[in-house]
């Protein structure tokens, strides 16, 4: 999977995630992008945390999977996600893959728009803020 960065994570799907069927439940996708995504933003310096700091807020206002296979109780797989949009809303696809084949079960993506804390207004550029994180990876691509 492709994009400007790219992260990604193994686990192995618990009990508690699945249902009678050992099949894991479709909420918890949303959960597993979850996890890789704030490991992305703190590969990419800009958590969370520092996201508030900078006085914006990135809710997601769209987000997307397609279940191509499913996971199941036990099974390793790896989680991947990937920056590919970031001018004016911050896009980050995902892939979960089965850790020993590579085989695709889910991919995805979600949609976060930066909101100016103190106003409350929806941003129609990317802050300042987080372009200053991006252009070092943008000169990297570029060289």
């Amino acid at each position: 999977m492709k994009g400007l960065l790219r992260t990604e994570m193994e686990m192995v799907i618990p009990f508690h995630d699945v249902d009678s069927m050992g099949i894991t439940w479709h909420g918890n996708y949303l959960r597993y992008f979850e996890v890789v995504r704030c490991l992305l933003l703190d590969k990419l310096g800009y958590n969370y945390r520092t996201m508030l700091e900078s006085g914006y807020a990135w809710p997601i206002v769209d987000v997307q999977i397609k279940y191509v296979k499913s996971c199941t109780f036990d099974q390793k797989v790896k989680v991947i996600a990937a920056i590919v949009e970031w001018e004016n809303r911050l896009r980050i696809n995902y892939q979960i893959v089965d850790a020993k084949t590579n085989a695709r079960i889910t991919k995805g993506y979600t949609i976060q728009a930066a909101v100016e804390i103190a106003t409350q207004e929806l941003c129609f550029v990317t802050p300042e803020v987080f372009q200053q994180k991006i252009r070092p990876l943008l000169d990297k691509s570029q060289s």
